[in-house]
Order: C-alpha cells, then sequence, then structure tokens
C-alpha cells in the first residue's frame, strides 16, 4: 500500500532494547504521536521506583506516555484512537495486544524482534540463542498479529554470536541494529515496497521467559553447555551452583574439551587465576564469580580471599 508522506506512529515498548529503536524514529520522517509502556515499579537492587527505559526516554523528548494497567481499559483506548496514527511499532513491550488495540492503527502494526523468526518465538529470544548454542542471531521485523511471534516478516538482518560473546553484549548490538531495520522497513512501507513473507510455523522454537531457576548448573552436561548457560545468563538471572551451603554465581568463563579426569562438578584446579570444575565431558575454566552477598570477583582475587579445596564437589542445590 502506497502512503501519502510520513505516517504517525504509536510506540510500545519498555526496556533499554526499545530505547534506540524509539530514538531512530524520532530522527526519522514519521512522526512519534505517542508512546505506550508498562506502568512504573520497583527497580533495582534497592527496589525504588523509577521509570523504564522508554519511559524516561519519551518523557525527555516530551512525548505523550501511556501506561495502561489493562489494555482493554476504555480510557485508554479511547485515548490511543485519538493520537489518530498510521502504524502501530511495537519493541519488547511486554505484554500481548488486544485485537482492538491491533486494529486501531490504519496500516496496523510491526514488532521489532530480536531473533531470525521462526527461530525463538517468545519473551527471552537472545538469551535462548545464546544458550542453545547458536552461532547466529538477528532482527526480525514482522506484522503482529495474535498468536505470539508468528505473523508475516517484512525484513530481517543477521549477526553472528561469538563463541564467548554474553547476552548483553548481543542484545546492546541488537537494539542498534533493530533500530536501523525498524526505520529503513517504515520508509518502504509508506513507499509501498514491502513483500509480506510468512513464516513457517513447523520450524517454529519458543524463548520461554526467564527465571532465576533457570541458572542451577547441571554438572553432568558437556563443559560447552554449561558455558553457554553462563554467557547466556549474563547480566541476569545469572547461572550459579553451591559448594555446601554456600551460593556460587559463576559470571564468566572458558571452556576446554579435555578430560577433567574427575566427577562432575569436581573442582580439579583453584590457585593462582585458574578455578577449573571437571563437566560431564571437558572443563570448565571460571574467569569471573560472585559468591552470595559479595562482589563480583576475577578468579585470582576470589581465590586469594576464598579458598576452595580441590576435589571438592559443586552441586545443583543446597
Amino acid at each position: 500500500m502506497v502512503t501519502s508522506g510520513p505516517l504517525r506512529i504509536v510506540y510500545f515498548g519498555t526496556p533499554a532494547f526499545a530505547v534506540p529503536t524509539l530514538e531512530a524514529l524520532r530522527r526519522s520522517a514519521h512522526p512519534v504521536a505517542a508512546v505506550v509502556t508498562q506502568p512504573d515499579r520497583p527497580r533495582g537492587r534497592g527496589q525504588k521506583w523509577s521509570d523504564a527505559p522508554v519511559k524516561a526516554s519519551a518523557v525527555a523528548a516530551g512525548l505523550p506516555v501511556l501506561q495502561p494497567r489493562v489494555l482493554a481499559d476504555a480510557d485508554f483506548v479511547g485515548a490511543l484512537r485519538g493520537f489518530d496514527v498510521d502504524l502501530g511499532v511495537v519493541a519488547a513491550y511486554g505484554k500481548i495486544l488486544t485485537d482492538e488495540i491491533l486494529a486501531l492503527p490504519r496500516l496496523g502494526m510491526i514488532n521489532v524482534h530480536a531473533s531470525l523468526l521462526p527461530r525463538h518465538r517468545g519473551a527471552a529470544p537472545i538469551h535462548r540463542a545464546v544458550i542453545a548454542g547458536d552461532r547466529e542471531t538477528g532482527i526480525t521485523i514482522m506484522r503482529v498479529v495474535r498468536a505470539l511471534d508468528a505473523g508475516p516478516m517484512l525484513a530481517s538482518s543477521r549477526r553472528a554470536i561469538g563463541s564467548d560473546e554474553t547476552s548483553e553484549e548481543i542484545e546492546r548490538d541488537l537494539a542498534r541494529l533493530g533500530a536501523d531495520l525498524a526505520v529503513s522497513t517504515i520508509d518502504r512501507l509508506a513507499a509501498g515496497g514491502l513483500v509480506e513473507t510468512p513464516q513457517v510455523d513447523a520450524d517454529a522454537t519458543y524463548a520461554r521467559r526467564l527465571t532465576k531457576d533457570d541458572g542451577r548448573i547441571d554438572w553432568s552436561r558437556p563443559a560447552r553447555d554449561i558455558h553457554n548457560l553462563i554467557r547466556g545468563l549474563y547480566p541476569w538471572p545469572h547461572a550459579f551452583t553451591f559448594l555446601e551451603r554456600t551460593r556460587l554465581i559463576l559470571l564468566r568463563s572458558s571452556v576446554s574439551d579435555e578430560d577433567g579426569g574427575a566427577l562432575p562438578g569436581t573442582i580439579v584446579e583453584a590457585a593462582g587465576d585458574r578455578l577449573r570444575i571437571a563437566a560431564g565431558s571437558g572443563v570448565v575454566s571460571v574467569l569471573q564469580i560472585q559468591a552470595e552477598g559479595t562482589r563480583p570477583m576475577s578468579a585470582r582475587e576470589f581465590l586469594a580471599g576464598h579458598p576452595l579445596p580441590v576435589g571438592a564437589t559443586l552441586r545443583v542445590s543446597r
């Protein structure tokens, strides 16, 4: 569909990942009429009330901000209808949109999704890609439909995943990649140059939401899988293990395929800057570690103050 000039946009987003797209839209030819974001809540270690990143960006730019607790709320729907927008753009908003909301923009709604669909539909596509050991990820711009991340694809861009990269590093890059791709896709939509490609549902995988319990390390797994879990759950919720009743959070690691010569979970070396643990196959070298209630430390710094006995066994639970 060819449109006449710039498109008026309503933007749905909440976390830091969604900020670059909002800022790119503000620099584009397409005006952002309003921003919809999640309600305020306590954040951070101190659980203080603060604006989510998208709200903070929108307020600083002087944009109208809507924060409905319930998307079916009549006042919210009426306010959104009053902005008379052409297109809705969604990036990590955090709620499933209703049919009524989806129908409001004249040209429908598009989503900036952090995976190469149909792989990793769902709430945690970046983390799940790293945990799975994927060598590639990317951004997909798709039509929003009621089914989760199942709409036809409008554009995509690929990014390799390094063998030691964390979710934090990849998310930062994908946020920038998604911002650029969203604007170019909207430009093409306005000009009528888009082709919509249906997803192959049989190829879809589901990237379920992360929980703290996802971080439990099963040392019977191959060392490479444990390394992927550690980097995939950085910076949250973190991979962890137990030495007796002490919870140890593993933040950075490397891996080797050598035979540790010990049962899975056994500390095979703990001296200097070398903290090495036998896995089901191979050995995990811990580079950065944190005892519960303390700050993160390098392996050398940690071992200087917390000697660990070679031969001790790390466990899944206390």
